[in-house]
């Protein structure tokens, strides 16, 4: 073969690695940095989560208990700390992401039906409903052209900015739309298994019992979904990596053969 012929370029297949070439897989976007300071960073990002949304709840509500106040007052005001933290956040990000409308929407029924009511368990029912909702739409977006899991990905990156631009792109991989498509389907699940467990609870056990696991319960979920998420974010980025290895080890062989 002579010094100026082209080598054949052979195309990786679109639904083979997400790519259209050597390049890395798009769907490595969606893993978790491993770095140390990005744990630090998660770490750090926990902390008013377990302050504000675990430990301070539960402590206004066994304080406001001791000092003599119903149960559904008690109730109510263990809901303020959680909606303090969503306010900041939205006050300080100037949006409001999915997860904090959750939590500002169960607070917020809650305390209408609970002082309303007079009931306790029934504050601790309308508290579920948001979570329920969230789930359901989740599983039924995947029969949209975007699942819901995929949307709020892109609306917390920025959809306007040049990240979100070249996210938004990346629909166009397969495996990019697989991936979101799996984990829209997992947090839809356990959005709804955490509230159907929440509901058992609070019908067959204790005030107290059914309060303090509303309150670890969610925060429970959402670390461990958070979790697996990154986990397989990870195996898909290592997935794809390995598709293009073998295409590019391939190209590289036909390459020498011609």
């Amino acid at each position: 073969m002579s010094a100026d012929t082209n080598p054949p370029v052979r195309e990786v297949p679109e639904d083979a690695s997400g790519v259209g070439g050597a390049q890395p897989d798009p769907v490595s976007r969606v893993a978790s940095n491993p770095h140390p300071m990005a744990r630090r960073a998660r770490l750090q990002a926990l902390a008013p989560i377990i302050f504000f949304d675990v430990a301070g709840p539960l402590a206004v509500y066994y304080g406001a208990r001791t000092a003599g106040l119903s149960t559904v007052v008690a109730l109510v005001l263990s809901g303020v700390l959680p909606a303090i933290r969503v306010v900041a956040t939205v006050l300080r990000h100037r949006r409001l992401d999915a997860i904090g409308a959750l939590v500002l929407s169960g607070v917020a029924l809650g305390i209408v039906t609970g002082l309303a009511s007079g009931s306790a368990r029934l504050y601790l029912l309308d508290g579920i409903v948001p979570t329920a909702v969230l789930g359901i739409v989740c599983l039924v977006s995947l029969l949209s052209a975007r699942p819901m899991m995929f949307r709020i990905a892109l609306e917390t990156i920025g959809e306007d900015s040049s990240k979100g631009r070249a996210f938004a792109d990346m629909w166009r991989f397969s495996s990019f739309r697989q991936t979101f498509r799996v984990i829209t389907m997992v947090w839809g699940s356990m959005f709804l298994v955490e509230s159907a467990a929440q509901a058992v609870i609070v019908e067959t056990c204790s005030i107290n019992t059914a309060k303090n696991t509303s309150t670890v319960l969610p925060v429970a979920v959402l670390v461990l979904t958070f979790a697996w998420t990154g986990a397989y974010g990870r195996r898909a980025q290592r997935r794809g990596e390995r598709l293009v290895a073998e295409a590019a080890s391939h190209d590289n062989a036909s390459f020498q053969v011609s």
